[in-house]
């Protein structure tokens, strides 16, 4: 088996049977069996794909294990020499399985590759990221691209070619079989955010490159809306702390003071926006609730975050 395709679903029912659709439409030439696994939906999602897609291999859980233990219940299954994980939301184009598999066989040091994500219009979205560091806490990560070009790549790479990168999004990520194998899965502590710049991380430390394929090109629908509820955001520094008390060791004790240091001027910012607009700015009055509420957290859970090492 060439490719192995994991898509995690979570009451997402007619986007993913879309996706399976665009797998079946536009990949060719590429030997390729489809895992979903379902996170506890309860719109019906596990007999819509049974029904309409019987040859698909579905793993039902009770309940939503997030994206890395749920991705895992596949990954330790599948036969493919490469998994393509796979968000419910995207729609594959033509060629793009294609370009991502024959950049893979042709590049031995390639643990993980991602294509170029484009938003519903056809525009670009973000499709890779940088490794997390102290300075990306306290700066604007478009300042940090000004300031270290090569340490922060432009979000939108220019050329057609092939370029090295950190990390790459989830949305569609290719990753060789041998490298999971070195590595070992997804670490299960992220519950969502993160999981992928992880295992990037740690593949990059095991000698292994993440590459950035841009003639592989795929729609993803929701991108964009992802991460701006105050629980998403939660969500993030959850995974962020996990993230940084893992592979920052004892310097991780400056970190939730360089990360409320920054929250209490966006929130001081954002509130004094809120006064000089009267309130009547709803993106500035929405800002300024979900600051609040990240304050509030932080507070609530100081003992959790200062807490230096992760079990």
């Amino acid at each position: 088996m060439d490719v192995s395709v994991v898509i995690v679903n979570w009451n997402t029912r007619d986007l993913l049977l879309q996706c399976i659709s665009s797998i079946y439409d536009t990949v060719r030439n590429v030997e390729f069996e489809i895992w979903v696994v379902d996170n506890g939906s309860g719109d019906g999602s596990v007999a819509a794909v049974r029904d309409a897609f019987p040859e698909v291999t579905v793993i039902e859980n009770r309940e939503n294990l997030g994206f890395a233990r749920a991705n895992n219940r596949a990954l330790e299954r599948i036969s493919g020499r490469y998994a393509l994980l796979l968000n419910s939301d995207a729609v594959l184009t033509n060629g793009a399985v294609e370009s991502l598999y024959r950049f893979m066989e042709e590049t031995p040091a390639a643990g993980m590759a991602c294509g170029q994500l484009l938003n519903g219009d056809g525009s670009l979205q973000n499709s890779f990221a940088s490794f997390p560091g102290l300075l990306s806490l306290v700066a604007n990560e478009s300042v940090l691209r000004v300031f270290f070009p090569r340490r922060y790549k432009p979000k939108h790479l220019s050329g057609t070619e092939p370029a090295e990168i950190d990390s790459g999004i989830g949305a569609c990520l290719m990753v060789r079989k041998e490298a999971m194998d070195e590595v070992g899965l997804m670490d299960e502590r992220y519950f969502f955010f993160f999981e992928e710049t992880d295992w990037a991380l740690a593949m990059k430390l095991a000698g292994w490159k993440s590459f950035f394929v841009p003639s592989a090109r795929i729609y993803h629908l929701q991108g964009q809306s992802v991460g701006h509820s105050l629980r998403s955001r939660i969500l993030f520094y959850q995974s962020r702390y996990i993230y940084f008390k893992k592979w920052y060791g004892r310097i991780y004790s400056v970190v939730p003071f360089l990360v409320m240091a920054r929250l209490a001027v966006n929130l001081f910012a954002n509130g004094a926006a809120t006064v000089l607009t009267l309130g009547m700015a709803r993106p500035v009055r929405s800002k300024l609730l979900v600051y609040a509420g990240l304050v509030h957290w932080h507070l609530k859970n100081l003992g959790d975050i200062f807490r230096p090492g992760i079990s």
